[in-house]
């Protein structure tokens, strides 16, 4: 006899009648009942297709509980990518923000939902090599669109500071390690002190995303091309070589380690080797200056402490995924492959 489905107060975590009735008050004319449904395995803001008869939607919300400060700030989110809609950055259409408690349990956000493919490992299962390839590059592509936006155009001015944007995510990282430490992470106090001694005095502000990469990007259902840049809440104003770095460290790491592709037959596969990537990003782009070690140590810094968080909050009850503790584990690797970036030579370009 099979178990009866969880009530959907139970997968959602929240009362969904609330939910309903808020929409109804909100979105006239919605027909049909309400349908809700839990997706993504992530770490982050838990997200829902929320969908009726005539309307199919996406709502993300801040995690319940204790979280560290700036953390899953969907405000930031919902901002960005209403002022970013009708710009050359494709993103989702907003629908609606809602900063009160009452009716999911904490703030929240809805936007329309998009049709695409979404690639959960960068390895692209399922993908003819030349298409593999092809999608990468239109990665980088969209990487490169996304620094060269008019931030203050957009209405972004204010959207974070300008300037010394090393110097201020160092010490706002370092808090966050110093507020979810729940054991040693020597390499990890190590790396953190090479950051802060190895500043970069080159000073550059464009929007960055905080999170660039190939997992948080919805593409055309049949084309290799970029319909949608999600997942937004670790964007700012700041250094776009800090996205670059972010973007690029799964050549650097293994399979094991939050699915790098280190050791694939990359070629076979149809992905370009990160020097060939990085050229098409930097021709893109129209930069001269390069990626550095200090963005490489910094991207895998940003990564260590986020495992970090992710055990945190798995000790704490509160974490989204179920693989919380096993993935926080990763904390101690992403450290070590930070503290091989400082010493490794740089990919001929």
């Amino acid at each position: 006899m099979q178990n009866p489905p969880e009530p959907a107060a139970a997968v959602a975590g929240f009362e969904p009648a609330r939910l309903d009735a808020f929409m109804r008050r909100e979105l006239r004319g919605l027909r049909g009942p309400m349908q809700l449904e839990r997706i993504g395995g992530g770490q982050s803001n838990p997200t829902f297709f929320l969908s009726y008869d005539n309307r199919r939607m996406v709502l993300r919300k801040k995690p319940a509980g204790a979280v560290l400060p700036s953390a899953h700030a969907v405000d930031r989110e919902y901002r960005v990518m209403r002022a970013l809609a009708d710009s050359a950055l494709p993103v989702p259409s907003m629908v609606l923000y809602c900063d009160a408690a009452d009716v999911v349990g904490t703030p929240f956000y809805v936007m329309e939902r998009i049709e695409g493919r979404i690639f959960p490992t960068h390895a692209l299962p399922g993908v003819a090599p030349a298409e593999r390839r092809a999608l990468y590059l239109a990665m980088a592509e969209t990487m490169a669109t996304l620094h060269g936006l008019d931030w203050a155009a957009l209405g972004l001015d204010g959207f974070g500071k300008r300037g010394a944007f090393f110097e201020r995510q160092l010490r706002r990282w370092e808090r966050q390690w110093a507020l979810s430490r729940t054991g040693e992470n020597p390499d990890l106090d190590a790396l953190l002190r090479w950051l802060a001694d190895n500043l970069p005095e080159d000073d550059e502000t464009t929007l960055v995303h905080g999170d660039f990469k190939i997992g948080n990007l919805m593409f055309h259902p049949s084309e290799p091309r970029v319909i949608g840049v999600l997942d937004w809440e670790l964007s700012t104003l700041g250094h776009p070589l800090a996205d670059v770095a972010f973007n690029t460290v799964a050549w650097r790491t293994l399979p094991t380690e939050y699915d790098g592709i280190r050791g694939l037959e990359l070629a076979a596969l149809g992905i370009p080797s990160e020097a060939e990537y990085l050229r098409h990003y930097y021709h893109a782009a129209g930069r001269d200056s390069e990626a550095q070690p200090f963005h490489w140590a910094f991207a895998f810094m940003r990564w260590a402490v986020i495992f970090e968080g992710i055990a945190a909050r798995s000790l704490a009850g509160t974490a989204v995924a179920d693989n919380a503790s096993e993935i926080g584990a990763l904390a101690a690797a992403m450290a070590r492959r930070g503290l091989e970036a400082i010493d490794e030579p740089m990919p001929a370009i």
